[in-house]
Order: C-alpha cells, then sequence, then structure tokens
C-alpha cells in the first residue's frame, strides 16, 4: 500500500513509515534530469565522456566542465546540479592533496570515493542541511583500473561501466548487452561514444562531448583533444545513424 507523504518531505531528518528519505528521493531526481556522463573501464585504463551541449549559442563552451582533474592519476565526471557538483569536486582535491602531504603517497581511488561518499552522508543525517543533488563518477588508476559511482545518500558502487543523468537507462541497457572485459582503449571509446549517442538521441558533434581518460602504463589523467577524438568520433556517428534508422 501507498502510503502518503504527510509531510515526511518537511525534514531530512524524519523517515516516512515505509522508511524513505524523501529529501534523498528528490536529490536522486536532480540528477536524473541533469546532463549524461559514462564510465568505462577496458584492459588499458579507464574513460570517462560527458554530455556538455550547449542549450544557448551566446554561451562559451569552455565555460561548461563536466569533467575534473582530482589528482594526477584521478578524474570524476558530473551531473546533477552544478554547484553541488563544484563544491564536491573541490573537497575531492583537498582530501587527495592532504593524504600526500600526511603520507608521502597518492591516495587510493576507493580510498577517496569511500570520503567523498561519507562526507555526502552527512548531510542526509542532520539537521539544516540537504543532500547534494549530484552523483559523481570517480575514475583512476591504482594497480588496475577503478570506476565508482557515488549517490546522493552517500552510497559507493563500483563498476565495469556505468553512467549517471538523464540516459542513464540506455547506457546500461546498452552496455548490458554489448561491454566486454577485454576491450582495448580504442574499442572501449567507440563504445563509449555510441552509448552516448544512444542517450541523447542524436549524433555526436566535437564540441557537444567531452572525453578524458587515465591509462594503466602511465596512471596520469589526460583529456582528449579535439583531433584525437574526430576519427573515434566519425566512427561512433556511422554506428549510431544505423541505430537511429532502425
Amino acid at each position: 500500500m501507498h502510503l502518503p507523504q504527510m509531510g515526511y518531505d518537511r525534514a531530512i531528518t524524519v523517515f516516512s513509515p515505509d522508511g524513505r528519505l524523501f529529501q534523498v528521493e528528490y536529490a536522486r531526481e536532480a540528477v536524473k534530469r541533469g546532463a549524461t556522463a559514462i564510465g568505462i573501464k577496458c584492459k588499458d585504463g579507464v574513460i570517462l565522456l560527458a554530455d556538455r551541449r550547449v542549450a544557448s549559442k551566446l554561451l562559451e563552451a569552455d565555460t561548461i566542465e563536466k569533467i575534473y582533474k582530482i589528482d594526477e592519476h584521478i578524474a570524476v565526471a558530473t551531473s546533477g546540479l552544478v554547484a553541488d557538483a563544484r563544491v564536491l569536486v573541490e573537497r575531492a582535491r583537498i582530501e587527495a592533496q592532504v593524504n600526500r602531504l600526511t603520507y608521502d603517497e597518492p591516495i587510493s581511488v576507493k580510498e577517496l570515493a569511500r570520503r567523498i561518499c561519507d562526507f555526502k552522508q552527512q548531510f542526509t543525517q542532520f539537521g539544516g542541511v540537504r543532500p547534494f543533488g549530484v552523483s559523481l563518477l570517480i575514475a583512476g588508476v591504482d594497480e588496475q583500473p577503478k570506476l565508482y559511482e557515488t549517490d546522493p545518500s552517500g552510497a559507493l558502487l563500483e563498476y565495469k561501466a556505468t553512467a549517471i543523468g538523464m540516459g542513464r537507462s540506455v547506457v546500461i541497457e546498452f552496455f548490458e548487452k554489448d561491454y566486454r572485459d577485454d576491450m582495448s582503449f580504442e574499442e572501449a571509446l567507440t563504445i563509449g561514444l555510441v552509448a552516448m549517442g544512444k542517450a541523447i538521441e542524436s549524433e555526436l558533434t566535437l564540441e557537444g562531448i567531452e572525453v578524458g581518460y587515465i591509462k594503466v602504463k602511465d596512471k596520469k589523467f589526460k583529456e582528449v583533444s579535439v583531433e584525437e577524438l574526430r576519427p573515434y568520433l566519425e566512427k561512433a556517428n556511422e554506428i549510431i545513424r544505423k541505430e537511429l534508422k532502425k
């Protein structure tokens, strides 16, 4: 039986009779309305892709940032409220630098993801605050590629490939059929671009997509330049065109 809310959404500290925190669920809705971001692991490393299509021709495209470098070996992609994402990105950068100064070594990807989730969870437990309306894909390389998704509730899950934002369900369905553990970097990038095309239901443009990666061999985050991305985009668009005609 579905119970009425009866004001249970007025405070983050109040559970509904059926054990739900409505403010957390509303924060998840904010994420679902955000731009699609995709993470995918391959045998060579891990790749992040984000939709950064410009809503107005008056906007400067360079000011739209969806993928952020956290440390040499870690990056995040965001979906949801941009201001909330910025706060969490700064928090993640501080955590990474504190770990380097304290232990003289880079923070592990899992440890950083856990600390960010612990921070997000605090905002679901105390009065006078609200949950962060943003999810993060935290990607990096320790000894092996790692990919974590953080939820507004503070939940933490590791994935081989996943997505956040409005196109999540489409991307997940596509990956469940086409993802393979033994994919090369080139194959993973192409399949990630195709998944993004399916999510936004159109062909991709060089200005409307942001891509970054960390490879196992050097463990350094790099952004894919326009010229590097062009051949992959053309190949992906050929596949997308065929899919859209079906």
